[in-house]
């Protein structure tokens, strides 16, 4: 139990609240909160842990003889508290409701000295107009929220930017200060203080139209991006479409740069030494290794380069050879004759390939598509063009387990390289000093997540990626042919299931857990550990227990089984060693069919068929004809199981009768769902730029579109997962409204 608490400024996780003044923030961002809920909230702060009765709060608020209806204004006033801080009575953060008792507030509240606060309100850096300066650090002894130790510390200073009425502006915060940024803690040391000061970092917000395309943890999709001094060339994403845009450096400006019909949703590998072309590969569909482009910066008429396939590119430090990967080699051909010869060969997929400045050391990403690590490699050319002689070497080998560091960028003198590290489920961005493989050096700490670096061409700023994804849970309305929000406990899911009863619903969330519920949210219960990330589930016939997909850190994704009522996941496929996914049930209960992943979660050089796996016996059978296939379905009354290519350009149908296959129409298909009557089966048409929901009709295969998403009334969404099926056939789709935006940070803390 906390003590209690009586400073005026109090924090928990990424809020702090005001007492005195009554205002909340939220990482910097003004929340409201009316005058009767911020004072239910204040009474809950004061006394951290505790119960706080209903009389008292009563007593509190509108005294003993004023005559209210306190049972509903209470009710509304804690609705009201847990709507601005994204809380629920069913699974609690930081309210947790006593039934006839009283409410207790359980996430840890710490103190924000008055000084801080004072300085935040009015301290203007002249420097920088737009930043305000906050210095901290010492000695701390608060290791409730990330604290990495209780020693002192030299001050160190951390921008993060704000919003604050009439424009955006940075709040300097220190490592070791918590004032609304997670996993930074509390510290003593303020400003004015005797020790000495180090130069911040200084970070600056570029963009604000929030719709930057950010990369995919769970997918071999890492959003590049370049600059020429004046743009910053990325990909955006609208109604579930990527384009190409340049940013403007000065104001933020996004604006469209055209590219060939060929070149649909084209991601980016690099920029020419002299800013004048593009690297492109196209990103229309599922398949790993693309056609790789040359484009104008400008914009306009394409040139493929060669025959080439290749995962990811980058242009040689002479500006006209380019370098590229593909499957676990490195390659080198050059626009003047498209003559590949062999680079490197390397213990993995290579990504996000950047040159030190005069080419004296090249340094990449691997990602292992079965144990799902990203690591950070490099080789030094020297002066030799033998394969052989390039030998990569591990940067940061062992400095987390598993590994998940990618991403990294030279600055322009080649004296920095900065690049991006998940820890704790957080990213953020570190620093290398010169070709030093050792010893990094924190650059950001929360609350975004940082990705993609891109460094300046002539200074020390490096941009990147602030990731801050918003989502909710929308079901299509018959009546009048649009989406509507999710209300309740599903408004936060993204896969969901019911059971064949329709009495029980099981779903996947952002954090990759899994839950269950009966159907009206009443006996809410989460199912798998945070140890498991979980992609989807599926109710077993009876409904006792769920089959889901679902990895552990460093490990391959598995099929396991848990209880209906709880307890420890099962693992089901002890020998595999590789991806495993989809899991679906027989009508009968006693088998499940599963696949592979497709190249977007992990190229494998394995074969990828469909296999039936016998639950009583154990034995696994292959699907016949399956090859190239992958996202099994079996339909309910058990009569066929459908299925995607690798590719995700067909939706194919197999009779477990005939045991054949045939192509239904359609030019495209993704997380096929079968209605509850086994008489049609529906898909998102995600190639297709309307990313229509279509139903198509078995077996004889008539195509029927639901709604068309991207003309929908989205409030401007990113794009769109379809998540399942209500039990009256009606689509939910999670819509996606905000990813991130770009942002700049200088090193010198000019």
């Amino acid at each position: 139990m906390q003590a209690s608490v009586s400073n005026s400024r109090l924090g928990f996780g990424l809020f702090e609240v005001d007492v005195q003044s009554g205002e909340m923030w939220k990482a910097g961002y003004r929340i409201k909160l009316q005058s009767q809920p911020f004072k239910v909230l204040t009474a809950l702060l004061e006394r951290p842990g505790q119960i706080v009765s209903r009389d008292e709060l009563q007593d509190r608020l509108w005294g003993k003889d004023t005559v209210v209806d306190f049972d509903h204004s209470l009710g509304t006033a804690i609705n009201k508290i847990r709507e601005a801080l994204g809380d629920s009575a069913e699974n609690p953060r930081f309210i947790e409701t006593l039934s006839r008792r009283g409410y207790r507030f359980i996430a840890p509240v710490r103190e924000v000295p008055q000084t801080a606060a004072q300085m935040r309100k009015g301290a203007i850096n002249p420097a920088a107009p737009d930043a305000f300066d906050l210095y901290t650090g010492g000695e701390s002894s608060d290791t409730s929220i990330g604290a990495e130790s209780a020693a002192p510390r030299t001050p160190k200073l951390v921008t993060m930017p704000v919003r604050r009425r009439p424009s955006p502006v940075n709040l300097r915060i220190g490592t070791g200060m918590a004032l609304g940024v997670a996993a930074v803690c509390t510290a003593a040391y303020l400003a004015g203080s005797a020790r000495s000061r180090v130069t911040p970092p200084h970070i600056t917000q570029i963009t604000r139209n929030g719709h930057l395309a950010p990369g995919s943890e769970n997918m071999e999709d890492i959003a590049a991006s370049a600059t020429d001094g004046i743009r910053l060339f990325t990909s955006t994403l609208e109604s579930g479409r990527s384009a190409l845009v340049g940013v403007a450096l000065a104001d933020g400006a996004v604006v469209p740069i055209s590219t060939p019909n060929e070149l649909a949703s084209p991601a980016l590998g690099d920029l020419s030494p002299d800013g004048s072309r593009l690297l492109l590969r196209s990103h229309s569909s599922a398949e790993s290794e693309q056609p790789l482009w040359v484009v104008p910066s400008i914009g306009g008429s394409a040139l493929r380069v060669g025959n080439v396939l290749a995962h990811d590119a980058a242009w040689m430090p002479d500006g006209e050879g380019i370098l590229y990967a593909a499957g676990n080699e490195l390659y080198l051909t050059r626009l003047t004759d498209n003559n590949p010869h062999l680079y490197a060969s390397l213990p993995g997929r290579a990504f996000w390939l950047r040159w030190q400045s005069g080419g004296k050391l090249l340094r990449f990403t691997i990602i292992d598509p079965i144990a799902h690590t990203s690591s950070l490699w490099q080789i030094s050319p020297g002066d030799s063009n033998d394969s052989k002689a390039h030998k990569p070497k591990q940067v940061l080998p062992g400095w987390t387990e598993p590994a998940a560091e990618c991403c990294g960028v030279w600055t322009s003198d080649g004296r920095s390289f900065v690049f991006q590290s998940t820890q704790g489920g957080n990213t953020d961005l570190w620093r290398l000093a010169g070709s030093s493989t050792t010893g990094p050096t924190r650059l950001t700490d929360g609350p975004l997540r940082y990705q993609a670096p891109v460094a300046s061409r002539s200074d020390d700023r490096i941009f990147f990626l602030g990731v801050d994804a918003r989502s909710e849970m929308k079901q299509y309305a018959p009546q009048t042919r649009s989406m509507v929000p999710v209300v309740g406990f599903l408004s936060t899911a993204v896969r969901v299931d019911y059971s064949r009863d329709a009495k029980w619903v099981a779903w996947t969330d952002d954090a990759g857990l899994l839950w269950r519920a009966r159907a009206d949210g009443t006996e809410k219960l989460q199912l798998t550990p945070n140890s498991i990330s979980v992609f989807l589930a599926r109710w077993s016939p009876d409904g006792s227990q769920i089959a889901l997909m679902g990895r552990e850190p460093g490990k391959a994704w598995q099929i396991y089984l848990v209880k209906a009522d709880g307890g420890q996941p099962e693992r089901l496929l002890l020998q595999e060693s590789r991806n495993a996914a989809d899991p679906s049930w027989s009508p009968d209960g006693q088998s499940i069919v599963f696949g592979r992943t497709n190249d977007v979660m992990g190229k494998e050089n394995a074969a990828r068929t469909l296999q039936v796996l016998n639950l009583r016996t154990h034995q696994i059978v292959p699907v016949p004809g399956s090859d190239g296939l992958f996202s099994p379905r079996w339909s309910p009354d058990g009569q066929y199981i459908a299925a995607l290519s690798l590719d995700q350009r067909e939706v194919r149908l197999y009779s477990v009768v005939s045991q054949t296959w045939k192509a239904l129409s359609g030019d495209s298909g993704a997380d096929p769902v079968w209605s509850w009557d086994s008489r049609s089966i529906y898909v998102h048409a995600s190639r297709d730029p309307a990313q229509p929901i279509d139903r198509i009709s078995v077996p004889d295969g008539h195509v029927e579109q639901i709604i068309r998403l991207a003309d929908s009334d989205s409030d401007g969404a990113v794009d769109f997962v379809f998540g399942g099926l209500t039990p009256d056939n009606r689509p939910l789709i999670r819509e996606r409204l905000f990813t991130g935006n770009f942002y700049s940070l200088d090193l010198k803390g000019r």
